[in-house]
Formats: C-alpha cells, sequence, structure tokens
C-alpha cells in the first residue's frame, strides 16, 4: 500500500494568501479604450502640480531647488491620489 503524505492545514492559507494578486488591475474605461488607474493618478498629480506653482508664485514663495521640489510633489500628489482612491 503506497502511503499518501498529508498535506498540513495551513498549506491551503498560504496558497490563498499567494493568489490574492492575481486580480485585474484597476482601470477606467475612456470613449471605449481602457487607461491605467496609475495614469489617472498621474494627469492628477502633475495638474495638482501646476496648481501649487501657481499658488506659490502668487504668493511669491521661491523655492531653492525647483528641479527636485517639482517632481516631489507630483510623486506626492500622485501616490496620495492612489492610496485615497485605490487602496
Amino acid at each position: 500500500m503506497i502511503k499518501i503524505p498529508r498535506i498540513p492545514k495551513l498549506v491551503p492559507l498560504f496558497v490563498l494568501v499567494f493568489l490574492t494578486g492575481c486580480s485585474r488591475a484597476p482601470s477606467f474605461d475612456v470613449l471605449g479604450s481602457f487607461f491605467p488607474a496609475w495614469l489617472v493618478c498621474l494627469v492628477c498629480g502633475v495638474v495638482l502640480t501646476g496648481a501649487a506653482h501657481l499658488l506659490l508664485s502668487r504668493v511669491h514663495v521661491a523655492l531653492a531647488i525647483p528641479i527636485v521640489t517639482y517632481p516631489s510633489l507630483i510623486a506626492l500628489f500622485t501616490f496620495a491620489f492612489w492610496l485615497g482612491f485605490f487602496r
């Protein structure tokens, strides 16, 4: 008689944990074409950074290193939108 090894009870649980990432990616339907959600968040981040630039220029705030500040603001706003809407 061949002995079949017993599967521990926790193995199916570990398999389910690794399969949770297999869902569909969040996307938007725009005129029949699907765009990834991160692209929409990036566009919102760029628009908000432009608004922040206008606000800072009206208040007469001079940035020391704008080449670092504005991409950082784009990243901040993009990640904030992603976490706010797709968490």
